[in-house]
């Protein structure tokens, strides 16, 4: 059986190490960890998955992204997934790009960087539980 993914994209390899073991450490192996440094390799990953038949149930995005920033990769994610949960994960996002992602992508929440574990993983089960 293949187990459902949390998906997170970020272009600091730094920031995708600290999620990776901030998920390990609390959720363990009942999930599948998927990482991305771009939306580019990102779209490429949930096609993939998608192709594959395995469900993405939460996507952590950085919103201040080279190519395309964060609002406008999760709108186009929830246009085609809109079943996705979608979490905001940022240092420099404003509050427009923010409220855009919560009416066009329907943004679960947004966590302010640096975040803290607990901070991230009540937003996580709280999304799960959706």
């Amino acid at each position: 059986m293949l187990k459902k993914v949390i998906l997170c994209v970020d272009d600091e390899e730094i920031i995708l190490t600290s999620l990776r073991d901030q998920l390990q450490n609390y959720f363990g192996n009942r999930y599948t960890y998927e990482f991305a440094e771009s939306a580019d390799e990102a779209f490429e990953v949930i096609s993939e998955l998608d192709e594959d038949d395995v469900e993405i149930l939460i996507i952590v995005s950085d919103w201040l992204m080279p190519n395309m920033k964060g609002d406008e990769f999760l709108i186009r994610v929830h246009q085609q997934f809109p079943g996705i949960v979608k979490v905001m994960l940022t240092g420099h996002a404003d509050d427009e790009a923010i409220e855009r992602t919560r009416r066009e992508a329907n943004l679960h929440r947004c966590l302010h960087k640096p975040w803290t574990e607990k901070e991230l993983m009540e937003t996580l089960v709280s999304g799960l539980e959706k």
